[in-house]
């Protein structure tokens, strides 16, 4: 796997370029490095790279067990400490699904894909961040 970072202007805005699909996503700086709100903040990124992972893996499980998902929606919050480096505390993640899908099903299939299958949860948790979720059909 491999990624490459290109500097797209005289501050600290990106580009970063996926070797596997040749995506691109703009990444910047906080505005008190210089940062001009072009592209998502690496903090970010750690949060969408987590919420997505379990996502991901939560949609493929529940697919497995015939549930119909409509629609889908994840927020992911953290708390960071005030000390650098700002690394994250505690991180919750919030499911929001639509469709015919059975709540036990869901709960399963939530649990396996944020503890089990993410592998971004055991990095950050084996970090010592405490990572909760909730699960809300409707």
């Amino acid at each position: 796997m491999k990624v490459t970072l290109n500097r797209l202007n005289d501050a600290v805005h990106f580009e970063a370029i996926s070797s596997s699909t040749d995506v691109t996503v703009h990444i910047d700086g906080s505005p008190d490095i210089g940062g001009e709100g072009l592209g998502a903040r690496p903090m970010e990124l750690v949060l969408m790279a987590l919420g997505s992972c379990s996502a991901l893996d939560l949609v493929n499980i529940l697919k497995k067990q015939r549930q119909q998902i409509d629609d889908m929606k994840i927020d992911v919050e953290a708390q960071r400490r005030d000390e650098i480096p700002r690394v994250f505390t505690s991180v919750h993640i919030s499911f929001f699904l639509k469709g015919t899908i059975d709540q036990a099903k869901a709960e399963k299939a939530a649990e396996l894909a944020v503890k089990k299958y993410c592998s971004v949860h055991d990095m950050l948790a084996t970090g010592g961040v405490s990572i909760t979720y909730s699960l809300h059909i409707s």
